[in-house]
């Protein structure tokens, strides 16, 4: 088993930081990545003049390893929302079908659609949350429902973000497909940390950021772009995602023909001099260790917390509904007051989400903050 790369971050040992679905802390290897783009950017006479592309194209390909994508295929963006409105310019629903969303699904895949919805005649279907927390099911029974108007896109998340409960992507997929629907995932939750294949999975958009799960910086993110959705207007329009404008040479607009594959999707303003490898570095620890080791290792800490925690009376999610990254505790009375903080208080950071405590270690927890948060809960709850 992946043992714990806690030696790789400036944690101090009294430290249980358990909220990596918030906010991941930067391995020092990306803290260093950052200093070195502050530098550069501080002497910007001595940046080399490729500098940029090999950043861009480095980081691009970091995100496709992580997804099982082509480079090509992916583009460079600020955050999952600007991700889902470059699907929206792209891919327009048809008046009289439906949208489905999923119920207190994040901001980010949800309000884009909400937002379009009147103005193009498609309806929004919101999937409730189902009582046995069977999204899969409740979802495929949303797609396959007789009588219903029929399904043009789905946008959903590939884990609940509030609780941890799995949609299994890889089962709702075909289903769309087989009725000529479209699928966006927001993958914030499952990316660099589950297994992921464009070429299985196949949806028609994939997006995820850095600053969670990846171990990189705020403000970067990375868009996966079906082949057949890359003939598409891009969100914004720069000379980059033309075929041939360029300031070096005269004709500046020499070709303004939209350039080929997912490039052309490209935020402005992209050359991130700092971020950029910040962002790179962190994937590349996480595609060293694996998906598939990443995902055993916490498995094996969120059993251990479920076990401590079920004994203490905690209610718990179902194992079988749940990721192995994150674990989430109900009050069927209503969160304590000031529970958060007092966990805070004696060290043991979890974050409160939608009336419930969502607990997310990483790769830098091992057994002994397990404990500790444990002991922890016992004091608090008493």
């Amino acid at each position: 088993m992946l043992p714990s790369q806690r030696d790789a971050f400036d944690i101090p040992r009294d430290v249980c930081y358990l909220n990596a679905a918030s906010w991941s802390p930067l391995p020092r290897a990306v803290q260093a990545a950052g200093h070195e783009g502050v530098d550069r950017k501080a002497r910007p006479w001595a940046v080399d003049p490729g500098l940029a592309r090999a950043q861009h194209e480095r980081t691009r390909a970091a995100a496709a390893a992580l997804i099982g994508a082509a480079p090509e295929d992916v583009a460079l963006i600020p955050s999952v929302s600007y991700g889902v409105a470059v699907a929206g310019k792209i891919f327009a629903p048809e008046a009289g079908t439906r949208v489905l969303l999923i119920e207190d699904d994040h901001s980010s895949p949800v309000l884009e659609w909400m937002t379009r919805a009147t103005a193009q005649g498609f309806a929004v279907e919101v999937v409730r949350r189902p009582g046995n927390g069977d999204w899969t099911s409740a979802v495929l029974e949303a797609i396959a429902r007789p009588g219903a108007a029929p399904v043009s896109l789905a946008s959903i998340s590939s884990v609940h973000w509030a609780d941890g409960g799995v949609i299994d992507i890889a089962a709702i997929a075909p289903a769309l497909r087989a009725l000529g629907a479209a699928f966006l995932v927001d993958a914030t939750h499952g990316a660099g940390v589950t297994p992921l294949n464009m070429a299985e999975l196949d949806p028609d958009f994939l997006i995820f950021p850095t600053y969670k799960w990846v171990l990189g910086p705020y403000g970067r993110a990375f868009m996966y772009i079906a082949k057949r959705r890359q003939e598409g207007v891009p969100l914004e329009q720069t000379g980059f995602g033309r075929r041939a404008i360029a300031s070096e040479v005269a004709p500046y607009m020499k070709d303004t023909a939209f350039a080929p594959t997912a490039r052309r999707f490209d935020m402005g303003e992209r050359d991130h001099f700092i971020s950029l490898e910040m962002a790179a570095v962190g994937m590349e620890m996480m595609a060293e260790w694996g998906p598939g080791a990443i995902s055993e290792r916490l498995g094996a800490l969120t059993d251990r917390l479920a076990e401590g925690l079920a004994a203490q009376g905690a209610v718990l999610t179902d194992k079988r509904f749940r990721v192995p990254h994150i674990l989430s505790i109900a009050f069927p009375g209503g969160m304590p007051e000031g529970l958060v903080e007092k966990l805070a208080s004696a060290g043991a950071h979890v974050a409160p989400r939608l009336g419930r405590i969502r607990i997310s270690p990483h790769v830098y927890n091992d057994e002994a903050d397990v404990d500790r948060f444990l002991e922890t809960w016992s004091k608090v709850t008493r």
